[in-house]
């Protein structure tokens, strides 16, 4: 088995790879807001159709996460030309799209940063690799897993704390003492 497989040999046949990532690229958008997600992953694959040649083929969705990226980026220009982008608008400060079945999930998701949360949700959601978040996010794959090490450490205290104000045996130890 040959561990490098060939790309394929017709343009069309390359884009259909890449374009199997679509649906996790609307699920990307929607969760960081954006007003029209499909609409977003659509233009994302316009510009990897138009870039082809540039597009990854062992693993185009770093690319594409960091195309989408920018694509949310200039949406929010748009709309708040006077916003300052940083960290906090390029990452959904509001946490939108960060809903679980869990109601003390969702709750911790939306007390962390909106870099914390990035990382996160990049790995546990978006299913990357920390070298393929490194790459969506343009940093390095050390500074990815310190980045992604310091926001498990903040959900797991977070957790912890929100569990020991709702864990109903800390509240009968609470009204006995």
């Amino acid at each position: 088995m040959n561990p490098h497989p060939q790309p394929p040999d017709s343009a069309e046949a390359r884009f259909g790879l890449v374009f199997a990532h679509f649906d996790p690229l609307v699920a990307y958008a929607a969760r960081r807001g954006a007003s029209d997600p499909e609409g977003i992953a659509a233009e994302t694959m316009a510009i990897a159709w138009r870039r082809l040649p540039s597009v990854p083929t062992d693993d185009p969705r770093p690319w594409l996460f960091v195309t989408a990226r920018n694509l949310l980026m200039a949406e929010r220009r748009r709309n708040r030309p006077h916003a300052q982008l940083d960290e906090t608008t390029t990452a959904g400060a509001d946490a939108p799209g960060i809903e679980t079945s869990d109601p003390l999930v969702t709750s911790v998701l939306r007390r962390l940063s909106p870099g914390e949360r990035e990382v996160l949700l990049l790995v546990a959601w978006d299913d990357l690799t920390p070298s393929q978040g490194a790459k969506a996010l343009g940093i390095s794959g050390v500074a990815f897993r310190v980045r992604l090490l310091r926001a498990r450490r903040r959900f797991q205290q977070l957790m912890d704390a929100r569990q020991a104000t709702t864990d109903p045996s800390r509240i009968v130890e609470m009204e006995s003492t």
